[in-house]
């Protein structure tokens, strides 16, 4: 059995700068990065915060999970280098943070189960909106909106906001921008082609903007 060791130098309060792989996926990071903030603990105690405020039915979670997944299931139909792009820039630390950020936007009871597919729904929209803008920033990372329960050190605080997005060029976030729309429309399609058929529930279409969605020119 191989053991990897990741070498990683702590910052006080649970954080740790840990050390990039040399090759293979960096997620958004820029390709001189060498080193990587893991703040693993922060983000329990932002769940354990939401868990305390949100419905205690909440579909956040459920919602990240489901975004994971069509992510996934997407991939089997590209083709490289694009497919690759397509999970670099979809990663699961910037679709975590799209959602982090989302949540802090409206009101926390509209997180009910309820309403699952109208979050679902925002949480692409809203991922959308950020890969043709170009800027997500980091949730950590010189963010006053941070709940205080979260207890972030003051150099985290102070810190200069990150772009998580910064890494990668207009084009390849124009053309994810419109393959996670394409996805989104055509989820039960995806889920059906790419997944067992006796673990495939139907996802329910997505709810508004459809017309505008489907308007959009195909990417080169």
């Amino acid at each position: 059995m191989a053991v990897r060791l990741i070498p990683a130098v702590p910052l006080g309060d649970a954080l740790y700068l840990t050390a990039l792989p040399p090759q293979g996926p960096r997620g958004s990071l820029a390709a001189e990065a060498l080193w990587g903030l893991n703040a693993s603990r922060q983000e329990q105690r932002l769940l354990g915060w939401l868990k305390e405020q949100a419905p205690a039915a909440s579909c956040h979670l459920k919602c990240l999970q489901i975004l994971k997944g069509l992510r996934d299931l997407r991939r089997h139909g590209l083709e490289e280098p694009f497919c690759s792009q397509w999970g670099r820039v979809l990663s699961s630390y910037i679709l975590k943070t799209a959602l982090f950020s989302l949540l802090l936007q409206g009101p926390l009871e509209a997180w009910d189960e309820q309403f699952l597919v109208e979050r679902l729904e925002d949480l692409v929209l809203y991922l959308r909106d950020c890969l043709r803008k170009q800027v997500l920033m980091d949730f950590f990372l010189g963010n006053t909106s941070v709940p205080e329960a979260v207890a972030l050190p003051r150099f985290l605080k102070e810190a200069a906001p990150v772009n998580l997005l910064s890494a990668f060029d207009g084009p390849t976030l124009e053309l994810v921008a419109f393959q996670l729309i394409s996805t989104w429309i055509q989820a039960p399609h995806i889920i059906g082609m790419y997944s067992s058929p006796r673990y495939w529930r139907p996802v329910p279409a997505p709810c508004r903007h459809m017309a505008e969605a489907q308007r959009e020119p195909q990417a080169e």
